[in-house]
């Protein structure tokens, strides 16, 4: 099969499991086959989670993580140590935010490129970070137990070594 017909298949294969959750499976294949393709280069399962493990393992305060795909805002590795925080549905609505973000910076005509938002609520940090074009890290984090600077340094060092 030429490249053009494999690239169509995936295209397909995305677009029909991209409104269920066995799309983080479904995607893995996808971001496989886009790497053969030569198309781009991402981050494995693997690595994904073991992103995820590093952050929750070197933040005080982690309430949860997850790397996000931004086209379909669902999360392709995810953690949380609080049952009751829905990672899928605060996945989906950052990749909007993300979204509009890019959306703002375009209307503006600012000759920039996105690298991260940090949303701080009276209780808990949020920072969403981009890893690539197409996904990005959300994490929150409890207020008291961290700060802006610990959040930022340890989410930055973490994404730097899985583009490496």
């Amino acid at each position: 099969m030429s490249r053009t017909g494999l690239l169509a298949q995936s295209v397909t294969l995305y677009t029909l499991f991209t409104r269920r959750r066995t799309a983080v499976t479904a995607m893995g294949g996808l971001r496989h086959l886009r790497s053969n393709l030569g198309i781009t280069t991402m981050a494995t399962q693997d690595e994904l989670n073991a992103l995820i493990t590093a952050v929750a393992n070197d933040i005080n305060g982690f309430i949860g993580a997850s790397v996000v795909d931004v086209e379909s805002g669902l999360p392709l590795a995810s953690n949380s140590v609080r049952p009751d925080f829905d990672l899928d549905v605060a996945s989906a609505y950052n990749s909007e935010m993300v979204k509009n973000k890019r959306k703002t910076i375009d209307a503006l005509r600012l000759d920039a490129h996105l690298e991260d938002m940090l949303l701080t609520l009276d209780t808990q940090l949020h920072l969403l970070k981009m890893v690539d074009d197409d996904t990005f890290i959300y994490l929150a984090a409890d207020r008291q137990a961290t700060n802006i600077a610990l959040l930022r340094s340890s989410v930055n060092r973490h994404v730097a070594a899985l583009n490496t």
